[in-house]
């Protein structure tokens, strides 16, 4: 079964359900561990396991979104209209992260979140625009930025002005880091699913449709409301653990 240009898929929705569940329960453990409730060996290996397999989906459906948005948006707009309307996204989410960086610095100060998800997206969306419309092209710069990403993290600096680039000066903590080296790279990648399995905003492959199952169902509306869930979810866990445990 194809999808209609103008549809929905809905196996990206439960992707980014999926993903989002994942990330709540991550960051459920890491308040019970903040508040010293439930212990979680926060940096072990299966919980990085379980982690960066969250991130990487994320942002691989970054990629592979824009590249579903460009081909809807590229039959009603102008070439113009089109840069803005990306722009103006990035900066939206990147403006989405500023808050979340005043917000942690108010309320912890260690670790609070200079440069974290939020932040990545937007300045992505940005960056990637003029690459939007290509394939092999991106999936080959985002494995150079993985692999310069991957480099770089096994190395210290002693400045921090290119934080944001993945240049991690001497005694940095914080909770929640996604420099653009390597994460601009997945979504490159994601960019490149995008453009071949979704090739003019329509679905290449075959695809049972699970959309009416109720769990499936379930999962897609968390996929759909993601960025708004990103936003209170941890309000609403520190509430119950406050409620519950204090």
């Amino acid at each position: 079964m194809k999808n209609n240009q103008k549809e929905r898929f809905w196996e990206i929705d439960f992707l980014r359900g999926i993903a989002i569940i994942a990330m709540v329960i991550s960051h459920l453990l890491y308040d019970l561990n903040y508040f010293k409730i439930y212990k979680t060996p926060l940096y072990s290996d299966p919980y990085l396991l379980f982690l960066y397999p969250v991130r990487i989906i994320f942002l691989l459906l970054v990629g592979l979104s824009l590249t579903l948005s460009y081909s809807k948006a590229k039959t009603i707009l102008t070439k113009k209209q089109l840069h803005l309307k990306f722009v103006k996204r990035g900066f939206e989410i990147f403006g989405l992260g500023l808050l979340i960086t005043i917000a942690t610095w108010y309320y912890l100060h260690e670790g609070f979140i200079i440069f974290g998800i939020l932040h990545c997206i937007g300045i992505s969306i940005i960056l990637v625009y003029p690459l939007i419309k290509y394939r092999f092209q991106n999936l080959i710069l985002g494995i150079i930025i993985l692999v310069l990403g991957f480099a770089l993290n096994k190395m210290i600096f002693d400045f921090n002005w290119l934080l944001w680039l993945g240049f991690v000066p001497t005694g940095f903590y914080t909770l929640d880091y996604f420099p653009l080296l390597p994460w601009l790279g997945v979504v490159l990648i994601g960019m490149f699913l995008g453009n071949t399995f979704y090739k003019d905003g329509k679905r290449t492959f075959e695809l049972k449709n699970l959309s009416q199952n109720i769990i499936a169902k379930f999962i897609c509306l968390l996929g759909k409301h993601s960025l708004v869930i990103y936003l209170l979810h941890q309000l609403i866990i520190i509430a119950i653990i406050y409620l519950v445990f204090f």
